[in-house]
């Protein structure tokens, strides 16, 4: 607990140097121990203290309750509150209200001071999580701390890195706190998927080298299959990312008058009317993998183009209205497939509400694999990857700027690049993943998240996918 109270302290004078007031809001289980060693620490380096605690500081027990006496020894007095109804006047302001043992929403006492440090016009830094949000799936029950900083120990915590969560927890700081192995064991988590990480090793998932005696044929022949009416630009998208990822060749399957527009952005795309139905059996039947429903549409001419697709039973990717087709199930898709949805088509597909996926992202990414047999990528504020017996992870990279039209179809491209590659469906959708939010990110640093287009993430993946390349070669 005192190395806790060190580690946050520490946050605080690394974030606001000239800090002359703090107030600390302590509840009473061990985050509140976390607080009362915080308060002890200020006030001896000079900072004026605020220590506010709901309930009886003496129902505080083991080392919470020696923290408390410290802090009381100290010199530090206490503002007792019952109802949550207090005044902040501190410069930043410490959640050290709820921990990672949370069920539900928080008591009426709690809810009141949640809300009273979320209207206070100074930042709030969380301890370890901020209460209210749930530490294993970053659901959030009724009010929860938006915090500007949260310092986590030991293990990073699931609730900050997915769901609402991650949209709460701010600048996240870990510290291990020096812990052991066998500590960290027992802390629930998931792996972190990095680019970096995944890339070390390009062959070991199956991508073929690109070597003097390489031609396109064995670089994978992917057919993207979609844009109906006024929505060829998702199937455009999606070619070119294909293309950028290393696939040899690719075909757009779509209206014939899209044909045009789509060769003169990328006249290495290959493209079929979808209406030239002895070409098109012909063409599916060549391809390494299908990305299926960029565009695809939700009227007759998309359902029938998905049935057809889902026929040839090839290495697949299914997003956008292809999921849409998935839920209203008229085919069952092919095993091993890859599914990208976000929460809503999620929901359809597990026949669910939002809030219902949104609440264990975790489990409905496996559900979501299940569904198919396969791979799920359920998108959004922390991308979850998982297989049907378990999680893969977590992706570490993104920002809100990628939530803007066009971000999945590049996405699907993508996936479906490595997958025509010959790479497994499991390590096609977690390099994916992590090589488009991490383009994501730097796209983002150059032209700023507001701004962000998804093509903007197109020469970002280049320079990626050679980096990667010059690792392995």
């Amino acid at each position: 607990m005192r190395r806790a109270g060190r580690a946050l302290f520490a946050a605080l004078l690394d974030g606001w140097p000239s800090l002359s007031r703090l107030s600390i809001c302590c509840g009473r289980g061990n985050n509140a121990g976390d607080g009362y060693v915080v308060a002890e620490l200020a006030r001896a380096h000079g900072i004026a203290v605020e220590l506010i605690q709901i309930g009886d500081p003496a129902a505080l027990t083991g080392d919470a309750a020696t923290a408390r006496d410290d802090a009381l020894s100290a010199g530090l007095e206490v503002i007792r509150t019952e109802d949550g109804e207090v005044a902040l006047s501190g410069e930043v302001v410490v959640d050290a209200l709820l921990g990672t043992g949370i069920q539900g929403a928080p008591r009426a006492a709690y809810a009141r001071l949640i809300e009273r440090m979320n209207a206070a016009e100074a930042p709030v830094v969380a301890v370890d999580i901020p209460s209210g949000v749930a530490a294993d799936t970053g659901a959030i029950a009724g009010a929860a701390v938006r915090a500007h900083t949260t310092v986590t120990f030991i293990g990073r915590k699931i609730g900050l890195h997915t769901g609402a969560g991650a949209a709460l927890g701010g600048n996240v700081r870990h510290a291990d706190l020096g812990v052991g192995r066998d500590v960290h064991a027992q802390v629930p988590g998931t792996d972190w998927l990095t680019f970096n990480d995944l890339s070390g090793s390009l062959e070991s998932i199956g991508l073929p080298q690109q070597g003097a005696d390489a031609y396109k044929q064995a670089l994978g022949h992917v057919v993207v299959v979609g844009g109906d009416e006024s929505m060829g630009g998702a199937v455009a998208m999606a070619a070119e990312a294909v293309l950028r990822c290393g696939a040899g060749m690719v075909t757009v399957i779509t209206r014939g008058a899209h044909r045009n527009a789509i060769l003169a952005r990328r006249p290495e795309v290959m493209v079929l009317n979808a209406e030239d139905s002895e070409l098109v059996h012909e063409v599916l039947g060549k391809a390494s993998a299908l990305v299926v429903g960029p565009g695809l549409g939700r009227r007759a001419w998309g359902q029938a183009l998905f049935e057809l697709a889902l026929d040839q039973a090839k290495p697949m990717l299914i997003d956008a209205d292809g999921l849409y087709w998935l839920a209203e199930g008229g085919a069952a898709a092919p095993a091993d497939t890859i599914i990208t949805p976000h929460a809503a088509e999620a929901a359809k597909l597990l026949g669910r509400t939002v809030a219902e996926v949104q609440a264990d992202r975790l489990a409905s990414a496996m559900e979501l694999a299940q569904r198919v047999n396969g791979v799920s990528v359920l998108k959004g504020a922390g991308t979850v990857v998982a297989a049907v017996a378990r999680v893969l992870g977590i992706c570490a990279h993104g920002n809100p700027g990628m939530a803007s039209a066009g971000m999945g179809d590049v996405l699907s491209g993508v996936i479906g690049g490595l997958l025509g590659q010959g790479a497994r469906p499991e390590a096609a959708a977690v390099l994916g993943t992590c090589l488009h939010s991490l383009a994501g990110d730097r796209a983002a640093a150059v032209r700023g998240q507001r701004s962000l287009l998804a093509t903007d993430l197109l020469p970002q993946m280049v320079e990626l996918l050679n980096a990667a390349d010059g690792r392995n070669g």
